[in-house]
């Protein structure tokens, strides 16, 4: 376990920490083998280069911990039908999962609840490397890893956008709307924050893919 610092200038290391401008945010963080390891299973069984909407990045910032062997940005998703804005900096194992909510569960929830389509996914957050909910001295957050994005509205073809943060409990069409979304979402990804969870998440939904439980086979949706 290591206690890291985030640095935005010059640092000076030390046994076991990562010491930085002060005011940084640090995080407590582990060495996690399986990350590297499914990241790469991922990037050799799916072929993200053949998406137009998804565009490799040669590297991110911060210290080693944080980061993805292969990161990309992606912009677009099921097919470029639906825009991320701004675009969502992500790991291989993330990018087919974005696909598979918004296909499965998102656009149909807009056209069973809103009866229209969905054509953009406001990402509040995606890669970060801060603890969890920016709290110093917090565990590292999955969007360390660029395991993880936050969606705070879905904007729709008829020109209307519906906010987590006021739609969540606003009228009946769009509290059905997010909830569905919401539910939906604990289907695919093993981790879902929402209003429910706690104020941290009053104003979006996280998604991420963390491992949960001793098998690694936890859930978490909130």
């Amino acid at each position: 376990m290591r206690v890291y610092r985030l640095a935005f200038s010059v640092c000076v290391l030390v046994p076991l920490f990562v010491a930085a401008c002060s005011h940084a945010p640090e995080f407590v963080a582990q060495e996690e083998p399986w990350r590297a390891d499914a990241e790469r299973a991922c990037l050799t069984r799916v072929n993200i280069a053949s998406s137009p909407f998804v565009t490799p990045r040669s590297a991110l910032g911060g210290p080693s911990v944080c980061g993805a062997l292969k990161p990309f940005d992606m912009n677009g998703t099921v097919s470029g039908r639906v825009r991320l804005v701004p675009a969502a900096t992500l790991q291989c194992q993330m990018i087919p999962t974005v696909d598979r909510w918004v296909a499965e569960v998102v656009e149909p929830a807009a056209q069973r609840y809103l009866f229209s389509q969905l054509v953009e996914l406001k990402v509040a957050a995606s890669y970060s490397c801060r603890p969890m909910n920016g709290i110093s001295g917090g565990k590292l957050s999955e969007h360390g890893h660029a395991n993880a994005v936050d969606i705070s509205a879905f904007k729709l073809a008829d020109g209307r956008t519906v906010t987590v943060k006021s739609g969540w409990n606003g009228s009946s069409a769009e509290r059905d709307f997010l909830h569905a979304v919401h539910r939906g979402a604990c289907d695919v990804f093993t981790t879902v924050l929402g209003p429910n969870a706690n104020s941290f998440h009053a104003d979006h939904f996280h998604v991420d893919l963390a491992r949960h439980g001793r098998d690694g086979n936890g859930r978490v949706c909130q």
